[in-house]
């Protein structure tokens, strides 16, 4: 290299390529094969060198193997075709990924098993005991002489003189070396490749590239070839490394290159010396030496145009389907590859195309080439393939290598035939391998669709939960669903198929903890911006899996499963509600199971869930969901004689009252609170029936403390509420007056037995009831001098009612305040005529029995009156 300089500024290269543009022939396929040699006929031409004069030629014909610079002094040199290239403008390559993600793509990460690491293991493995043979380049003691003032001719032929000198200098070959002896040869020549270079003969350098290249053709030791590649490839990466830093050095004036330069920011001389080291492989007549060489220098492609490493990588991987070897060209594609990944791992399109070469070629194993040879070395099939495991290896990890889109697609795909034809162990080494795969620089992030689909084609096969949570990879594939809306989703689909398919409670550990961490998953989603109707989706998924949980008769056990889910779920309203209910119906089976048996232990486990329920109440927003379960809860704790607890949840539940609002949002509008409040009250008024006097607090504490908060809350304008209650006050004031309760709690005494009919009890309920009726008829008095006329017929029609079914209308003053009712009541014309005569025929009916047939002369006073 020494003696030819190239490196004129004045090169004008668009013009030599129009000079030396191949002319198009015809070629007759018939008896073509690549490494066939071609017959060409040889033109030379002498040309006058004054202007103007005319010039003689003379030509002559011959068969000779094609030269590739010969045609260069017609005009048709191949090796300039390289120029053109690095005048080219550089391909349009779309990434659709930002900068930094590109970034990553174009360099190899830590995950990825180098090269380095598989080489020792190679060249233990792949040993042989035959004897071995090398050609030594020796050198050549031709001398050149160049002049700067030659013409282009000159310097070519000079050229194409140093070639057949680069491949026919002098060359010894050894005979009968050993494998150890061998790879000292190799070694040899790798440091005389050094030499060479240090001594800037770059000539020489070149020459020991080549021949060492042509040992990878010679298969006479089949056995010993993978470790064969390994040692000359070695040698290929130190040359490729040594022009590589060669070049980068000459751009190093003024400045030097960053990391991540581009063609426009290297210099013409660097350019130049590329070029020419490209012009000088291209003139190597043989094609695996030639393609090797190219592969060692690929990387050298950066300095001349963008889009050459692309271009370079998919002209190397067709040229090696011309190697007819199928040994030789899968080792020539895993020395591509490794290349292309160690220049622009980014470039998948190549390592696809060497892989599917790989397996169209995969048959010439059979070939019958093949089989003559495996037959003259003694080697049997099955050792033969395992001489193509390094190469086929090495090019899957290549195109396996960040591949969150090609790989995560096909096992989408046959994850779903895994579940259905093979067992939970097989599915699990899918998920394991899916981990493997998409975990590095996160690559998840960019294939949640089909992460997505692989939960939704598991789930329908695996219905037993305890199977597919005892798969030790499934929870950590869940983990790489980090985005929070489809992590969500993902989980909302497990929950329903859980849901849908779980038969039978359940208590398995495996399955609670990992239905616990999927539940808390879409528990913790919940914000401030989440939607109600979010919320009660999750809040009913989630209870279906609390319902499914049971401890048996271990009701302690359950209880702790309660306590940890309250912690849990404290943001989802209705799951809370749920767990209260739950602990409450678990107080209930206690109740239930312990009959005729009930323990201390079994009374203190009772006061536990009331407790729970009391501390767990207070945390609810909304105030009728807090009344409701209050009242729920002092009923459960009456049943089961906790007479303490059930005082406290009722008297929590009237201290309340006072709070509630005038108007509550349902369903996003603001609605009267009213209509809930009465249907609470009345709710409330039933079970004080069976509710027992407090020793301490007096008669009917509990139902006077009710009816002061009544009297005392601020009703809305024009509202009857008020009056109603009192109304319906009446018929219980009327039933604890009674010798035996319409209902009872069954070991629990009632006002029944604790006051046993006393006159004095009796007396405070009528004088309770006599209060309560005039309230009612003042405020009828009321409506009477405004426009509430109708409002008064309604309420007056309803006390009618209540004294009708509860008051002794024997007593005369009573029994004409019902007729007076009556009266008022149809007195405009608004009372329902058809409720009127019902109403009617009942007294009438009524007044047949014997011992209301004082109803019979009530009978006769009322009429029915009608609005005129």
């Amino acid at each position: 290299m020494a003696s030819v300089q190239w490196h004129s500024r004045a090169r004008k290269y668009e013009a030599e390529v129009q000079m030396c543009r191949l002319e198009v022939s015809a070629v007759d396929f018939s008896d073509y094969h690549p490494l066939k040699a071609i017959t060409v006929t040889d033109s030379k031409a002498r040309r006058g060198g004054r202007k103007g004069s005319t010039s003689s030629s003379s030509s002559s014909s011959s068969s000779v193997v094609l030269d590739p610079l010969s045609s260069m002094l017609d005009g048709s040199d191949p090796l300039s075709l390289f120029a053109a290239v690095s005048q080219t403008p550089a391909l349009p390559h779309s990434i659709s990924l930002g900068r930094k993600r590109r970034e990553k793509e174009e360099e190899v990460g830590s995950d990825f098993e180098p090269w380095s690491s598989k080489r020792g293991e190679i060249l233990s493995r792949f040993t042989t005991t035959e004897k071995l043979s090398i050609n030594l380049f020796m050198g050549s003691d031709k001398s050149k002489a160049s002049s700067p003032s030659s013409a282009v001719s000159e310097k070519v032929r000079t050229r194409l003189e140093e070639l057949d000198d680069l491949e026919e200098g002098s060359q010894r070959e050894l005979l009968n070396l050993s494998q150890q002896d061998y790879v000292n040869r190799i070694e040899e020549l790798n440091q005389s490749l050094k030499e060479a270079w240090g001594s800037d003969q770059k000539v020489k350098a070149l020459k020991i590239v080549i021949q060492c290249s042509k040992l990878l053709s010679d298969t006479s030791v089949i056995q010993f070839y993978p470790s064969k590649f390994v040692l000359i490839t070695d040698i290929l990466d130190t040359f490729g490394g040594l022009v590589y830093d060669r070049i980068w050095s000459m751009c190093a004036d003024p400045h030097p290159l960053p990391e991540s330069f581009s063609a426009d920011d290297v210099n013409d001389t660097a350019k130049e010396t590329c070029l020419n080291w490209f012009f000088k492989i291209a003139s190597i007549r043989e094609l695996v030496p030639r393609l090797y060489v190219e592969a060692a220098l690929l990387k050298c492609n950066r300095f001349l145009t963008k889009s050459g490493i692309q271009e370079t990588l998919q002209r190397l991987t067709a040229m090696i389907r011309g190697i007819g070897d199928p040994l030789v060209a899968v080792y020539a594609r895993a020395y591509l590859c490794r290349v292309g990944m160690e220049v622009a791992p980014h470039l998948k399109d190549s390592l696809n195309k060497n892989f599917f070469d790989l397996l169209a070629t995969f048959r010439q194993i059979h070939g019958e080439s093949v089989q003559n040879q495996l037959a003259q070395q003694r080697v049997e099939i099955p050792i033969y393939l395992t001489l193509y495991s390094p190469a086929i290896h090495w090019i899957l990890q290549c195109v396996a290598y960040r591949a969150p889109e090609d790989y995560i697609n096909c096992a989408e795909i046959w994850v779903e035939f895994t579940c259905r034809h093979f067992t939970k162990r097989e599915v699990n080494t899918i998920l394991a391998d899916i981990i493997k795969h998409m975990t590095p620089d996160r690559a998840f992030e960019d294939a949640y669709p089909q992460l997505q689909s692989v939960i939704k084609k598991i789930l329908p096969h695996f219905h037993d939960f305890s199977v597919l949570f005892s798969m030790e990879k499934f929870l950590p594939f869940l983990d790489m669903f980090q985005k929070d809306s489809v992590r969500v989703e993902v989980c909302k689909s497990i929950m329903e198929v859980f849901i849908k398919h779980q038969q039978e409670a359940t208590r398995d550990p495996v399955i609670l903890n990992a239905l616990l961490h999927i539940c808390k998953t879409m528990h913790d989603s919940v914000n401030a911006l989440t939607l109600d109707d979010e919320k009660r989706s999750l809040s009913l998924l989630i209870n279906g899996f609390i319902r499914m949980v049971s401890f048996g008769r271990d009701f302690e056990q359950q209880l702790s499963f309660c306590v940890e889910a309250r912690a849990t779920f404290c943001n989802l309203e209705p799951v809370i509600i749920h767990l209260i209910h739950t602990v409450n119906q678990l107080a209930m089976e206690t109740r239930c199971v312990m009959k005729g048996n009930h323990s201390r232990k079994t009374a203190a486990f009772v006061r536990a869930c009331a407790a729970y329920s009391f501390i767990t109440i207070p945390s609810l927003t909304s105030i009728f969901n807090r009344l409701n379960l209050y009242l729920l809860s002092g009923e459960v704790a009456l049943a089961n004689q906790c007479l303490s607890q059930a005082d406290a949840f009722l008297k929590a539940a009237v201290s309340l009252l006072p709070e509630v609002p005038r108007t509550i949002s349902i369903e996003g509008k603001q609605r009267s609170s009213e209509p809930f409040l009465l249907d609470f009250i009345n709710n409330f008024l039933s079970t004080l029936l069976v509710v027992p006097d407090h020793p301490e607090q007096g008669v009917l504490y509990l139902v006077r403390g009710l009816l002061n908060m009544v009297q005392d809350y601020t009703w809305e304008d024009n509202s009857d509420a008020k009056i109603r209650v009192y109304i319906s006050a009446l018929p219980l004031l009327a039933a604890m007056s009674q010798e035996s309760y319409l209902y009872t709690i069954p070991k629990v005494d009632s006002n029944e037995t604790l006051y046993g009919g006393d006159p004095k009890f009796i007396a405070e309920i009528n004088k309770l009831c006599e209060t309560l009726i005039g309230q009612v008829l003042d405020h009828l008095k009321g409506l009477g001098r405004d426009e509430g006329v109708r409002r008064q017929g309604s309420l007056a029609f309803s006390l009618f009612g209540c004294l009708l079914a509860h008051g002794d209308l024997r007593n005369n003053k009573l029994n004409q305040l019902a007729v007076n009712l009556w009266n008022l009541s149809h007195k405009h014309g608004f009372c329902d005529t058809r409720t009127s005569v019902r109403t009617l025929e009942y007294i009438k009916h009524q007044a047949q029995l014997a011992d209301l047939s004082h109803l019979s002369d009530m009978t006769a006073r009322l009429s029915l009156q009608s609005r005129t």
